[in-house]
């Protein structure tokens, strides 16, 4: 049957190409829908603030006027400057078990990449490091995050046909939550603490977090500029995150640890899942989608980290276990029985010591693909 590959143009067809995982994935009991308004503004110029730097164009695939797969491309300018690789990027995309559905949505991606002097194409890939990225490669069977891509099995075998190959892989574990917090790191906390004179800041509610925001952004800029493909966020960016995200936070979850002159040294954030919650949701905050998440936020058996980071005049002097034994504390009184890392590159061993306090399993494996054109 006859495949045929628009480019989307409009708002209709932007809401068709949101929508089509959601109908891909439809009674999944793994796959962990995103919200739709936040998947609007990522993907719309007038909304995301990396458009300051990237250009993007996005595709859909039809057979028999049925959507059968969509994809994007992406050229990040910022990333070419900083990494001088001339890489455009894909994301975004899903399809249906056919290889020559994924062969034709790729091939758009390549042949702009061409026209545009690119040298390869790779991904999955976001805008920034901050969207989702990298193809599910292990753990199928396993419960998506709101940080993560769950696809199906037969995404990656494609891919590897159409001529992809490996360019990196990030981890994810599933960390057990002890009955009591481990008393060696709770010495070693202390330890660190009283060595580096640091404070850990008592935050009570999300507005008592907004104050530290740009500097949490300004570390992640820092003590994240050597991962893979990672661009430094704009000020705008900074101020559009914050925005987005941070009435979201619950406290509980979330450790800031200043030095003596008050100076943001480490933090810490993580949340209750929403895994769940999303699920029940349908990636819709109204009329009721609203409800599912507070409810997730209030209890919930599993955690989320999303953001670790450690000042770099700090790293490797157990800063990472002050902020653990803070994280462990709270996640012991509201019931957190387990928690989901997300993604960590495989080469990380600083990430990954962090769980060395931890009943640990890496049950999931993801990666970012390569073609050079």
């Amino acid at each position: 049957m006859e495949i045929r590959i628009e480019e989307v143009k409009d708002r209709t067809q932007l809401d068709l190409f949101i929508n089509f995982p959601y109908q891909l994935y439809k009674g999944n009991s793994c796959y962990v829908p995103p919200l739709r308004f936040d998947e609007v503004a990522t993907l719309s110029k007038d909304k995301n603030p990396a458009f300051d730097y990237c250009e993007a164009r996005y595709w859909l695939a039809y057979q028999q006027n049925k959507i059968v797969g969509r994809i994007a491309g992406i050229i990040n300018h910022s990333y070419i400057r900083k990494w001088n690789n001339e890489y455009m990027r894909f994301g975004w995309i899903d399809f249906v078990d056919d290889l020559e559905v994924a062969r034709l949505l790729l091939k758009q991606v390549e042949d702009w990449a061409l026209e545009k002097g690119m040298t390869a194409v790779h991904g999955p890939m976001g805008f920034t490091d901050l969207d989702h990225e990298g193809m599910l490669i292990e753990g199928f069977d396993q419960l998506g995050t709101l940080a993560t891509i769950y696809n199906h099995p037969y995404y990656p075998e494609l891919l590897k046909k159409i001529g992809y190959s490996k360019d990196t892989d990030w981890l994810e574990y599933k960390i057990t939550l002890p009955k009591i917090v481990p008393e060696k790191l709770e010495k070693i906390a202390a330890i660190v603490q009283r060595r580096l004179d640091l404070r850990v800041v008592p935050l009570r509610k999300p507005k008592d977090v907004l104050p530290y925001a740009p500097e949490i952004f300004k570390l992640i800029n820092t003590s994240y500029a050597e991962l893979y493909g990672v661009v430094p966020l704009t000020e705008k960016q900074i101020e559009y995150y914050t925005k987005q995200y941070f009435s979201f936070i619950r406290t509980d979850f979330v450790s800031l640890v200043t030095d003596a002159s008050g100076k943001l040294a480490a933090f810490a954030i993580t949340m209750p899942s929403l895994s769940l919650a999303l699920q029940k949701a349908k990636g819709k905050l109204f009329p009721f989608g609203f409800i599912h998440l507070l409810n997730a936020l209030r209890k919930n058996k599993l955690g989320d980290l999303y953001l670790i980071a450690v000042r770099k005049d700090l790293q490797g002097k157990g800063v990472n276990a002050l902020l653990m034994y803070e994280l462990t504390k709270s996640y012991i009184k509201f019931g957190i029985e387990y928690a989901e890392s997300n993604p960590e590159l495989e080469d990380n061993k600083q990430v990954q010591a962090l769980w060395e306090y931890y009943e640990v399993k890496q049950h999931k494996r993801r990666r970012c693909f390569i073609k050079h054109l």
